[in-house]
């Protein structure tokens, strides 16, 4: 039989070296390869299966243990190398961990003891060569160049990190504040640790791999053969804690994780990040050429030992070594607790022979994943021992108490990280053989346990530090994939099953990123997959009746409820333009459909709301004076206060008068204005066209529909009460139909001498005897407060009648309200005058409601000459009265109003002219019959009163004036005639 022979393959990474150790193992008939991290068995083992099938694969690490009855092949971690075998093959992987201060007693006895029947192979880096050589001295050294160039990037903010890179750090906090800041900029990072079980790390691994996120945040894990798709390595720190000191790492260590870099083929590139500082470039050189300092010492232990009795056992293991290449390892915590519990009385007696030591040695090599105390984990290890060595195996009771207690998978990853711990402890108690009674169902068991926490961590790290939103859509966008989007009924959007933002209209509203790079990608996913959704929308909206759209007070477009566009100042007032609110995305085509279907349809708004307003400026029959009355009419949206426009109306003959009452137009004593265009919709578009063309930053809000009365704003803006349909006066605005009807009113009553005001003024103004005397005040009247004595109505007596006759019964025969009660004849409304009622708008509306009765009493009772019965001056029966002092009084307020103008000259002239605020003149321009001089009322003068002998006579030396013709078309026309002589 020929002698095993043994190569070593030395170099950089990226030379294959793991592949050709599998290719070599698969060629013969056993064999068994040694790793360095059970992370890295379990990538090896499944490569394996997928070529040889799982039927004669074996995995066996600390934690783990799949051995199928026809075993072939054996892929362990180095420390559960099987010895004894007899394998045709065997390698073990990454042998410079020969100098470790750790496990470097470890690999060195594999290079020294472990020897397949027909080939063995070592493989790892070059700086190993001297010391295999001394080591073994008929050894084969293969020299391996690395595939692809490895170079140095410098440093790079995590802000500017390129995509496919590995973010390396060397404590679990810095890992994590790393990927956190990942996700926040770059929408997610997979994370790799040693400390985490093979099902989370390969789960992470494969959300990298897959492209679901382009950074991945590790510990120097990686640098132990992991094959990954990493383009660019960055360190945010060049020293570590190695359990004892924080120390700088050698220029070696930093190229094994540097290596990573570059698969293949493709060429890598290594640098540092974050506070760490740029590399020397001594440092540099030695990586990029791999070139370092050879390997003087190998980390060595005693392999043969005796267990005789527990002092002879650590003799044993601390036994010296007189060979140059070998030094004695830093006391390891094995044997740290091997010395704890051999201190113990109790183990101590135990462990009394050769077997019970061995025993104890078996127990004191179960590590310490949970990272507690020395103290607490040797108690642990003596509760095992004693179990062993008193009943021969774990107490299943107690082990199965200490497994339900981390059965839990709640939690946060801090959580779930120290569970995992605990139960990696217990599943490697459960790989040792004969220590438990039902070994295979409590290896079942602590597997899927720690299989339900790894999942459990693994969904936390997720949702955590990877943004799937933004993962997924790189991922499609990288694929160059059409994305798919859905919009439901409320105009969410999503993209490839991921939120994305809303759709109002016809602008997507993004959802709120993490990172500009989130929101760039969130735009460019957005962008393709709304398109199609843009012109389908587009479609709908120009087919859409007018029903589905309206405007706002501000101008605003609305279809539902979405804002698709705005009102913007056009050439004519009364035709604005339309600006479409259409992202840029949606093309040029739906941005003009929409402005298309927008402009018609406020088009259509102005036609219908506005219709007189149009009918009077389109009237091509109009001529001369009434043609420009009409243009200045359709210049304030049919209305104007008469005031401005005085002479105009003045110059106006009765032909024009009546072509335009003809069009609606009312002349009023305050106001010219068509009354159709007083209703609330007429209203609220007139306001937001006299904004636009007053170019207004903020459009006013028009009046509560139904209001007579409003209070005034002093900072509304100049104009705004006209258009609003109302007439600031005092504190308060009043319609101006009803100031009209309260205008007729008040040309009945004698302002000279002095008139009080009557119900049906407080009813028709809708305001209290106070507010009614602030509004007549804004009308030019003064108000005199006083006070008098209240008199009340009496109430007639009854008159007897029979018990039978009609009423007897309650309520029957009497009037039940104001509309049962007779009363006067009232003329019939003018005819250019629409029907109003109080509080109401111009329309066909329900009679006026009747006074308040705190009016009634504050006016009515003093014009009447009726009084309570009982009262003296009444007449009636007084009962006999108490000598007594007479009660006081009730008093009342009352007003009396004047007109408030400038003391008036002889000849019936005002000083200093007549306000254009008084209404002294009628329709046209003549003064009113029946009324003072330059007064809304008074006693009537002229050929109607009766004159004095001695009052100054007055004459004329001009020919007397033209009479001017009745307008047929004027209302009161038959009236007019009757007055004419015969």
């Amino acid at each position: 039989m020929q002698p095993s022979r043994v190569t070593a393959v030395l170099g950089p990474t990226n030379t294959g070296k793991t592949h050709y150790a599998i290719e070599r193992m698969l060629g013969h008939r056993t064999g068994v390869i040694g790793l360095p991290l059970r992370l890295l068995a379990r990538e090896v083992y499944d490569r394996i299966v997928k070529a040889r099938g799982p039927g004669v694969v074996a995995l066996v690490t600390g934690e783990e243990r799949i051995v199928p009855p026809r075993t072939a092949y054996w892929v362990c971690t180095v420390e559960a190398m099987p010895e004894g075998l007899g394998c045709d093959f065997l390698a073990v992987d990454e042998i410079q961990l020969c100098a470790d201060p750790e496990r470097g007693h470890v690999f060195t006895d594999r290079l020294l003891h472990a020897r397949g029947l027909h080939e063995t192979l070592f493989m790892g880096s070059d700086t190993m060569r001297q010391a295999i050589v001394a080591m073994i001295p008929q050894v084969t050294i293969q020299r391996r160049d690395r595939f692809s160039e490895l170079s140095y990037a410098g440093s790079k903010k995590l802000s500017r990190m390129p995509a496919r890179s590995a973010i390396v750090g060397f404590s679990v906090e810095n890992c994590y504040a790393i990927a956190e800041l990942i996700r926040r900029q770059k929408g997610g990072a997979a994370v790799v640790m040693g400390a985490l079980s093979p099902r989370t790390r390969n789960a992470q691994v494969e959300m990298y791999q897959n492209g679901d996120v382009d950074y991945l945040v590790a510990t120097d894990a990686i640098g132990m053969g992991l094959n990954l798709d990493i383009k660019h390595v960055a360190f945010s720190a060049t020293t570590k804690f190695d359990g004892h000191r924080m120390r700088e790492l050698r220029p070696d260590e930093l190229a094994q994780i540097a290596g990573r870099a570059g698969r293949h083929l493709a060429a890598g590139t290594f640098g540092v990040t974050g506070e760490a500082e740029e590399l020397d470039e001594g440092v540099v050189n030695q990586i990029v050429s791999h070139q370092f300092v050879p390997v003087k010492k190998l980390q060595w232990r005693n392999s043969d030992l005796q267990f005789g009795s527990i002092k002879r056992l650590l003799q044993t293991l601390e036994a010296r070594t007189d060979n140059d290449w070998l030094t004695r390892v830093r006391e390891s915590d094995d044997l740290a607790a091997l010395r704890a519990l051999g201190q113990d009385e109790i183990v101590a007696a135990r462990a009394s022979d050769g077997p019970s030591v061995r025993l104890l040695w078996d127990v004191c090599r179960v590590p310490d994943f949970r990272g507690i105390s020395k103290g607490e984990h040797a108690g642990l290890l003596m509760r095992i021992f004693t179990d062993l060595h008193q009943i021969g195996h774990i107490d299943e009771n107690w082990f199965a108490l200490q497994v339900a207690r981390i059965d839990r998978d709640d939690g946060d990853i801090d959580t779930l990280s120290k569970r995992l711990a605990y139960i990696r402890t217990w599943t490697y108690v459960a790989q040792r053989r004969g220590w438990l009674r039902d070994e295979n169902h409590w290896r079942d068991q602590t597997r899927a346990v720690e299989d339900r926490l790894s999942d459990a961590l693994h969904g936390a790290l997720a949702q955590r530090f990877v943004d799937r939103r933004t993962s997924v859509l790189l991922r499609r966008l990288k694929q160059k994939e059409s994305l798919l989007a859905d919009v439901n009924d409320k105009g969410e959007v999503t993209v490839e099953g991921e939120f994305i933002g809303r759709l109002e209209g016809f602008r997507f509203r993004m959802d709120k990123a993490g990172s500009p790079d989130e929101a760039k990608t969130l735009r460019q996913a957005s962008a393709q997959a709304l398109v199609p959704h843009f012109h389908l929308r587009a479609d709908r909206f120009y087919n859409a009746p007018d029903t589905e759209m309206d405007f706002t007070e501000q101008g605003g477009l609305m279809w539902g409820s979405d804002a698709v566009g705005k009102l913007v100042a056009g050439d004519d007032p009364l035709k604005p333009k339309v600006v479409a609110f259409v992202d840029d995305e949606a093309g040029p085509d739906v941005a003009a459909k929409v402005q298309r279907r927008l402009q018609h349809f406020i088009d259509r708004k102005i036609a219908t709301a506005m219709e007189p307003l149009l009918a009077l400026k389109n009237d091509e029959t109009l001529t001369g004076g009434a043609k420009g009355f009409a243009y200045r009419m359709s210049e304030h949206f049919g209305i104007i206060p008469r005031g401005e426009v005085a002479d105009e109306v003045k110059a106006l003959d009765q032909e024009a008068r009546g072509a335009l009452r003809k069009h609606g137009i009312r002349f009023g004593q305050f106001t010219i204005f068509l009354p159709l265009l007083l209703k609330p919709a007429p209203t609220r578009l007139r306001l937001v066209l006299w904004a636009l063309s007053q170019g207004l930053q903020e459009f006013p809000e028009s009046p509560p529909p139904g209001l007579v009365t409003v209070p005034a704003a002093g900072d509304a803006a100049p104009g705004y009460y006209a258009m609003a349909g109302y007439r600031a006066a005092g504190a308060r605005a009043i319609r101006i139909d009803m100031l009209e009807r309260l205008a007729d009113m008040l040309r009945d009553q004698n302002s000279k001498t002095g008139f009080e005001a009557v119900p049906d003024m407080l009813s028709i103004t809708g305001t209290t005897l106070d507010q009614f005397a602030d509004l007549m005040g804004g009308l030019g009247y003064a108000a005199e407060k006083g006070e008098r004595p209240k008199v009340k109505a009496a109430r007639p007596p009854i008159p007897d009648r029979p018990a039978d006759a009609p009423g007897d019964m309650p309520g029957e025969g009497v009037p039940t309200g104001p509309g049962d009660a007779p009363g006067p004849d009232l003329p019939d409304p003018m005819p250019d005058e629409p029907k109003t009622v109080p509080g109401g708008t111009p329309s066909d509306v329900p009679p006026m409601p009747p006074t308040a009765p705190a009016q009634l009493d504050a006016i009515g009772d003093s014009t009447t000459g009726i009084v309570e019965e009982g009262d003296a001056s009444a007449g009636g029966a007084t009962p006999e009265a108490p000598d007594t002092e007479a009660a006081a009084p009730e008093m009342e307020t009352f007003y009396t109003f004047t007109w408030g103008r400038r003391p008036v000259r002889q000849g019936g002239r005002p000083q200093g002219g007549r306000r254009d605020d008084a209404p002294r003149r009628a329709e046209g321009g003549q003064p009113r019959r029946g009324k003072s001089d330059g007064k809304p009322g008074g006693k009537p003068q002229g050929k109607r009163g009766p004159k004095s002998d001695d009052r100054p006579q007055s004459f004329a030396a001009k020919p007397a004036r033209a009479e001017k013709k009745i307008d047929p078309d004027n209302p009161f026309a038959a009236a007019l005639q009757g007055f004419k002589p015969s």
